[in-house]
């Protein structure tokens, strides 16, 4: 009687969440669930097979009597044993997938003394024993150890307004990391973070404001039977109204954010690029994005512009053009990780095809180890079926061109470390480049927002360390790229 009775008060906290309207009203009823389903006992109990508590707890307790001594020295020593993620194991997802709100407490009472540690040895004053030169290196090398947190932003179509809720939740609790990367629709979003202040953020993702000036017009026309579908022109005018005309060193400068478009050929023998402030600094942003956002087949391939060494405009590659991000690297871990040490992926995902395959993936009744080995023979398919199309359909060069863009999405791996999906039962085909409503875009924005209130707790644990090294060691202010432009004589 008594386990019918808990039964049914889950479900209802269960709904309650799906429901919530704001994260505060989410946070109680994920506690309240975790309290009765006894996750909340499990959190509080130190010893697991899971993870190594005795040697997470050891470290905690060195660390606390360094302090107290007001060893400096051993402090430093001690830190520099190693600080990383998956210390003692505390890193694994199966910690964050028992409880709905955090993980062992253990695990977040080592984060906070390791942060605390760090942020001790930032502020005291320079001495014979530690220098500012011993301080810097190494918090230098603790940032490389340590690794640094990305969000990546998936392409999407329309239903990319996903995105934005996911920003500004992460971003109402100084969570937002400062590596962003966005192919399709989430180049859009991602330009739009890298390219405006906190502040200005603020203002552009609070509220009723809509980012498309046609958004009336679009209203207006809702009743109709058929959507009208996003064109090239309304596009441009959409990027206009919500990313300035700046170039990604630029963007850097201003805000501080590194943020990653990615583009795909339009050509064949030519490969994707990862368009930032440090592969191709003065190319403008938005030209990036609107090569992102080019579906093949739908919008015509985009040709990039740039600054020139007087600070001009002008075509960047000119006998290049490009297409859609999302169909060679929607999500670009490995460029990222080799550009700016990232090692740990929050990734949040709205492309319909990528959330279909993660589904059944979900569903499929086998072990682990067997999807691992499934993956990677369909890989080895695909990587066949290729080679195959490129040798054999090379005189019907469009068709040749079509089945190499299938084999590259088909074989991509679209999830992350914290994976934020959204909670969709039936996506409408029309939607997916249509032009939504005001309704249907706060809607997106409120999916966005709920699925991130699930993850909040597990980013802020994992990206602590990493967020305070970044605020250390943050010197994007000393960049400027203006003394590299010339003046015409």
């Amino acid at each position: 009687m008594m386990l019918r009775s808990n039964a049914a008060t889950l479900s209802r906290l269960e709904r309650k969440m799906r429901r919530a309207e704001s994260y505060e009203e989410w946070k109680q009823t994920a506690l309240e669930h975790d309290a009765v389903s006894g996750c909340e006992k499990w959190r509080l109990t130190e010893k697991s097979k899971s993870y190594d508590h005795a040697n997470i707890r050891a470290r905690i307790e060195a660390l606390r009597e360094l302090k107290k001594k007001k060893d400096d020295v051993g402090l430093l020593f001690a830190l520099n044993e190693g600080i990383h993620g998956n210390q003692g194991g505390m890193g694994k997802s199966t910690l964050y997938e028992r409880a709905i709100f955090g993980t062992k407490q253990l695990i977040e009472e080592y984060v906070d003394e390791i942060v605390d540690a760090l942020s001790h040895i930032s502020q005291i004053p320079e001495s014979t024993e530690i220098t500012t030169e011993d301080k810097l290196d190494f918090f230098h090398r603790a940032s490389l150890c340590f690794g640094r947190s990305a969000l990546m932003l998936s392409g999407a179509g329309s239903l990319g307004h996903f995105h934005r809720g996911v920003i500004k939740t992460l971003l109402e609790h100084n969570l937002l990391p400062n590596v962003i990367s966005g192919s399709s629709a989430g180049a859009v979003f991602a330009a739009i973070v890298g390219t405006h202040t906190d502040d200005e953020l603020r203002e552009l993702l609070h509220g009723n404001k809509m980012l498309d000036p046609l958004q009336d017009e679009i209203d207006q026309q809702s009743g109709s039977f058929l959507r009208r579908q996003i064109d090239s022109a309304s596009l441009k005018i959409t990027l206009e109204s919500a990313i300035p005309d700046i170039t990604f060193q630029e963007a850097y400068e201003k805000t501080g954010r590194q943020i990653s478009i990615t583009i795909a050929p339009y050509e064949e023998h030519q490969t994707s690029r990862l368009m930032n402030a440090v592969t191709s600094p003065n190319v403008y942003v938005r030209t990036a994005v609107m090569a992102s956002c080019a579906v093949p087949g739908i919008f015509p391939p985009v040709m990039l512009m740039a600054k020139n060494v007087f600070g001009e405009q002008q075509p960047y590659l000119p006998d290049r053009r490009w297409v859609d991000g999302a169909v060679t690297d929607d999500l670009p871990a490995k460029r990222l990780a080799r550009l700016y040490y990232v090692n740990h992926y929050i990734v949040s995902q709205a492309n319909p095809l990528a959330l279909a395959m993660i589904t059944g993936e979900q569903y499929l009744p086998l072990p682990e180890s067997v999807k691992n080995l499934m993956r990677l023979s369909s890989h080895e398919l695909l990587k066949s079926g290729e080679k195959f199309s490129r040798r054999y359909l090379r005189q019907i060069p469009d068709i040749g061109k079509a089945m190499s863009m299938f084999y590259s999405v088909m074989a991509q791996d679209y999830k992350g470390d914290v994976n934020i999906i959204p909670n969709f039962n039936f996506i409408d085909p029309q939607k997916l480049l249509g032009q939504l409503t005001t309704k249907e875009i706060e809607e997106l924005i409120l999916e966005g927002e709920r699925s991130t209130w699930a993850r909040l707790e597990q980013i802020r644990i994992c990206s602590k360390i990493g967020r305070t090294l970044d605020d250390i060691l943050d010197h994007h202010g000393d960049h400027n790229v203006k003394r590299f432009y010339k003046k015409r004589s």
